[in-house]
């Protein structure tokens, strides 16, 4: 099977029905795109490589869909409605149950958050996956990690820990029973991007960032973009399913600085819990209130007594870690 035939039969769709901000999609040089009247674009890509971000023994249909998960997830953490993606496919080989598979879970994620596929490339070589989303907000409106303010509220959303809990389970580092090992591993392979509480947020939230490399990582980065500091209650950060029942100093670890969430971090004025606990219910995610953003520089974790956390364990880097 060639290139242009593995396209054609895995991924290539109908596009005689209209779809929000696409012109054309796949069969040109180009897609031709445009934004909603009074929107903005936001454009992010994510890249995912076997051996770093999956491992090989990860079903194709949940590869496809946690490829654009981790994608829709930036689009989530910045208040934006999905619109189109593209998608660069390095293959060892044309290997047609796994591209089944693979179209399979991509398309089903895609079609559940209405993004069409509009582009990309294909090779032969290492496997490899990289997709650039691309959405729209109302102009202004964009969450962005620089709007926090001293004195926000800042929660989380979902749990976080259960995806690192997988990877220490295939490292061998700990014993989990079958049914937590499913549970943590569907967590890692299969994350569910926050699209619809990031748009329920606009308007309400000061700031949001995803949970990629890890809640004290990805904190950090918004309080580096806003100048502030923050103080959490560390062993109020919802625990994963399969986490909860590991011993704190595993749940410490695996919430945070564990990684691969996709969960989001946020902050809002404490004026609007309200409307927040509203948006949580309108998109149907739990959110947890976990601390609170301050002027005095740094992050202070707290522990279930009040005493400080002295924390050292660094979040996911690709050329540290």
């Amino acid at each position: 099977m060639g290139e242009f035939d593995l396209i054609k039969r895995f991924f290539t769709r109908d596009t005689r029905a209209p779809q929000p901000g696409v012109a054309l999609g796949i069969g040109d040089d180009c897609a031709v795109l445009g934004p909603t009247p009074g929107a903005q674009w936001l454009v992010s890509t994510d890249m995912l490589v076997e051996g770093r971000h999956f491992l090989s023994t990860v079903a194709p249909e949940r590869l496809g869909h946690k490829a654009l998960a981790v994608n829709l997830s930036d689009l989530a953490a910045c208040g934006a409605t999905p619109r189109a993606f593209t998608l660069a496919l390095a293959l060892p080989r044309a290997d047609e149950v796994f591209l089944e598979g693979l179209a399979r879970g991509l398309f089903a994620l895609a079609d559940a958050h209405g993004i069409a596929l509009v582009g990309g490339d294909t090779t032969a070589g290492p496997l490899n996956l990289c997709i650039t989303v691309m959405g729209e907000a109302p102009a202004g409106q964009a969450l962005l990690r620089s709007g926090a303010r001293a004195g926000d509220d800042l929660y989380v959303s979902g749990s976080l820990g259960d995806a690192r809990l997988a990877l220490e389970a295939f490292r061998g580092s700990v014993s989990l029973s079958a049914q937590d090992f499913e549970t943590a591993r569907r967590a890692m392979e299969c994350p569910q991007p926050r699209v619809a509480l990031g748009q329920a947020l606009r308007g309400l939230a000061h700031s949001a960032i995803d949970v990629s490399d890890g809640f004290v990582g990805d904190l950090g980065h918004v309080l580096a973009r806003s100048g502030l500091g923050a103080t959490v209650q560390a062993d109020a950060l919802p625990r994963g399913a399969a986490l909860a029942h590991q011993p704190l100093a595993l749940q410490r670890l695996c919430t945070l600085s564990g990684g691969d969430d996709y969960e989001l971090i946020f902050s809002a004025p404490p004026a609007a819990r309200a409307a927040v606990q509203a948006a949580s219910a309108a998109s149907a995610t739990p959110v947890t209130r976990v601390g609170r953003l301050e002027a005095e520089p740094g992050l202070r974790l707290l522990d279930a007594q009040g005493q400080a956390l002295d924390w050292a364990v660094a979040s996911f880097d690709h050329f540290k870690s």
